[in-house]
């Protein structure tokens, strides 16, 4: 059995705290530091996001993929801390505590506005970004909220989560629903009713937290870091124009769209997802 075909969530499992808060993550491969940082859907870890992505990128760089406070095995996102400057702080401080410099990161999602705040307030940790489908913009001409965001943040209203509610979000996920497994949901729905999560779901509307507006900060026009921002052309959770503006302002971006792809490329599009963002990460050690 090779080494990737052995890799399991449960063998690659870890955790650290970092200010009073335990963050699990799972780790593997070895070389320049790669984060990747999941979106806020329901069930949400780092290693089903990016079940399709760890081993072969961990074949070029060391992989770590955390669960952000509230998902997962990580510890709760205590109620009334601020978005997304709470979760980029304990980020940040998660590099400090494993003692990396600089890790290239990439974010999906909630994951996207994690870093992209991250970027601006502590710029030296990150070397290069991929942000794909990211929060923390605003679309030009589509609606906002899109329906699906708005099934997002009820999941855990009315008669509590489901696996109707699950199905019927993540099918909104893909371009492809059939390409689902009862595997992929099972899991998801099982993470989703931990009774931590349950208790405080991280994606529930805080009135007590404040909503910051990355796509209108002066420092997203100052970011130093070699952007590619990734995104899914039917995407209907995050759609494509809210893309323009971060491409517009962050200095350093290029935009890569996926034709046939929702808003999780990294795994309707896995081989070329893997293929692309270890094309653009490997590019940084040549400059």
């Amino acid at each position: 059995m090779s080494r990737l075909e052995s890799m399991t969530e449960e063998s690659t499992s870890k955790s650290v705290v970092v200010d009073g808060v335990r963050i699990h993550y799972n780790e593997a491969g070895s070389g320049p530091p790669l984060v990747m940082i999941h979106g806020g859907g329901p069930g949400a870890t780092g290693w089903s996001n990016y079940s399709r992505n760890i081993g072969p990128l961990s074949k070029h760089f060391r992989v770590l993929t955390p669960d952000l406070p509230g998902f997962g095995k990580s510890d709760v996102k205590p109620k009334g801390s601020p978005m997304p400057g709470w979760y980029a702080t304990k980020i940040g401080q998660f590099l400090d505590a494993l003692d990396i410099d600089k890790a290239h990161f990439v974010g999906n999602s909630l994951g996207g506005l994690v870093t992209t705040r991250l970027a601006m307030d502590r710029p030296e940790k990150i070397d290069r970004m991929v942000l794909m489908g990211p929060g923390g913009s605003m679309p030009l001409f589509s609606q906002f909220p899109s329906p699906a965001l708005m099934t997002l943040f009820a999941f855990y209203e009315g008669e509590g989560p489901t696996k109707e509610k699950l199905m019927s979000f993540v099918k909104e996920f893909v371009y492809d629903p059939s390409q689902l497994t009862d595997e992929l949901l099972e899991q998801r729905m099982r993470v989703a009713l931990s009774p931590h999560i349950v208790d405080t779901p991280p994606m529930r509307p805080d009135p007590n937290a404040a909503i910051e507006p990355l796509w209108s900060d002066p420092r997203l026009t100052m970011l130093p870091h070699e952007t590619m921002i990734i995104w899914g052309r039917e995407d209907k959770v995050l759609p494509l124009d809210m893309a323009l503006p971060l491409l517009r302002l962050i200095p350093k971006a290029r935009l890569f769209v996926l034709p046939q792809c929702g808003h999780w490329a990294q795994w309707e599009h896995a081989d070329e997802f893997n293929r692309t963002t270890a094309g653009f990460f490997s590019a940084a050690s040549k400059s």
